[in-house]
């Protein structure tokens, strides 16, 4: 059996836009802690190869940063193989040309497939890298050769899209190429398929950069024998949560909803909608302190009176007249069915898009 630990996209110097400085400065601090976090999961996991499928770097890259893979690598003491991507693609500026790496990593600076044997473990390791921000597909008519037990891949590539700028590939080509375990990156989410006898996954990168990459982020380690068994393990890394809201007459609570309890530093945007009444979104103001990374939208509305068009000689002015002579006499339950249909009436009248509370 082959273990084997498999991380992408760690984006490591990303600008970090849309942030102010002190998260900017926050966000770069946990980044930083990416490569040694991934490299003590390998050692604790006790893998034997590393497979890392690209965009380590997010471009310019600063020497902290490759100092700190540098480190990580060389301190897991296992064969390391990297397949360069569209981001940290291979050319004279890159960390892969400019820097020096620990012996136990080897680069795919190739934009074309070329292997690695690792005969302590019987395993040829496959691989190609970027050499510009675009690489065609790589896979087609592509078939495994040589003797070893286990042939891998890593590789930067698009498995979403055959039309794709970045090395597109199907299952079809992963199937027929005879592959065990194909390491992908270039996703930002998680996910695999089974292509014939073999796996082809990708991990998602560790840490998102934004309310676009929401959620737990993590590393795949996969165990290889007969066939691979993939298992994800999430990073205690900061987290971006996306939501809505509708405010009604308790926007505070309407929030508080939406958070964990007792504070925390992941970063929260959430859309209040609806309508409100007596500038509820001002009590808003000063009420989180402990999430500093709290990003409350204001997409409310100031509240009409539903029942003004009441008395009017219209279709409209009936319906409404109907609902509110309903009110008399009905238990509050009622009432409160009655005052919510009238909302909503309203709301479709004004062309508004329907807020259920």
């Amino acid at each position: 059996m082959i273990k084997i630990l498999h991380s992408a996209d760690w984006h490591l110097d990303a600008p970090l836009g849309g942030f102010t400085h002190a998260q900017k400065e926050f966000l770069r601090k946990k980044m930083l802690k990416l490569p040694d976090m991934i490299a003590d999961i390998a050692i604790r996991e006790e893998c034997q190869i590393c497979l890392l499928s690209g965009d380590l770097f997010d471009g310019a890259y600063t020497k902290e940063s490759a100092d700190a893979v540098y480190r990580a690598l060389e301190r897991m003491s296992i064969p390391v193989f990297i397949a360069p991507g569209n981001h940290d693609y291979v050319c004279d500026s890159s960390p892969w040309i400019r820097e020096s790496w620990p012996p136990n990593v080897h680069i795919f600076k190739k934009q074309a497939i070329t292997s690695q044997v690792v005969s302590e473990l019987d395993c040829r390791i496959y691989g190609a890298g970027f050499q510009s921000m675009e690489c065609p597909g790589l896979l087609a008519d592509f078939q495994a050769g040589g003797h070893e037990k286990y042939a891998l891949m890593v590789l930067h590539a698009d498995p979403t899209s055959t039309a794709s700028a970045y090395c597109p590939v199907t299952a079809a080509q992963i199937r027929d190429a005879g592959l065990d375990y194909v390491a992908l990156g270039h996703i930002h989410a998680p996910g695999r398929f089974g292509a014939g006898a073999g796996m082809c996954a990708w991990p998602g990168c560790p840490m998102g950069h934004g309310y676009d990459e929401t959620g737990v982020k993590g590393v795949l380690v996969v165990e290889l024998e007969e066939s691979a068994h993939v298992r994800f393990l999430p990073l205690d890394v900061p987290r971006f949560y996306d939501s809505s809201a509708v405010a009604g007459d308790d926007p505070v609570g309407a929030v508080e909803s939406l958070l964990p309890p007792g504070g925390s530093e992941d970063f929260f945007r959430i859309r209040l909608t609806g309508e409100v009444r007596h500038n509820a979104i001002d009590r808003l103001n000063g009420r989180f302190p402990q999430y500093p990374n709290l990003r409350i939208l204001d997409e409310t509305i100031p509240a009409g009176d539903i029942w003004e068009t009441v008395g009017q000689d219209s279709l409209e002015g009936m319906y409404f007249q109907i609902l509110q002579n309903a009110m008399e006499g009905q238990d509050a339950e009622t009432v409160a069915t009655l005052e919510l249909t009238a909302r909503i009436s309203r709301q479709i009248l004004q062309g508004r898009e329907v807020e259920l509370p």
